[in-house]
């Protein structure tokens, strides 16, 4: 399989993750849960996987005389995937940070949540496919960005009436 067909795939898995992600929680009966409370809750998965990502790489210049002193990785690099997908992920939060609050307060704290979960879950996704081939983390990043954006223009959607 090509690499652009690995990339496409990964797209299609994403937005299909993405439409569930933003969906399902509107159609289960779950209770009302408002914007404040669910918001920040949503925010502890991304915050845990930033965690791992940062403790990592901590991990790895400590233990590698040629990053102990700060310096960049070397390219194609463990750590220097890993500083990749972290910085990837400290993008993607910023991104998540302007946007879920609106999503929160026009389509409740569930779907908030899924969000928080679901980037979560696509992350260490991103994380896994990068370091086994780099195309592969096109999964990890579509189910990740695209759930925002879904999320994004169907609260702009419910907004309008």
């Amino acid at each position: 399989m090509s690499k652009r067909a690995l990339i496409f795939g990964g797209m299609v898995l994403g937005l299909v993750w993405a439409l569930a992600i933003v969906w399902l929680p509107q159609q289960l009966d779950l209770p009302f849960i408002p914007a404040p409370v669910a918001l920040p809750s949503a925010l502890v998965a991304p915050g845990v996987v930033m965690l791992l990502l940062i403790g990592r790489l901590a991990q790895r210049r400590f233990f590698d005389d040629d990053l102990i002193d700060g310096q960049s990785p070397a390219p194609a690099t463990g750590a220097s995937v890993d500083q990749r997908v972290l910085t990837n992920t400290a993008e993607q939060i910023v991104l998540a940070l302007a946007i879920w609050p609106f999503v929160a307060n026009s389509l409740g704290g569930a779907v908030v949540l899924a969000l928080g979960f679901g980037f979560a879950v696509a992350r260490v996704l991103f994380w896994i496919g990068y370091h086994i081939s780099p195309p592969l983390r096109s999964l990890g990043f579509a189910a990740t960005f695209y759930p925002t954006i879904v999320a994004a223009i169907c609260s702009v959607l419910a907004w309008m009436g």
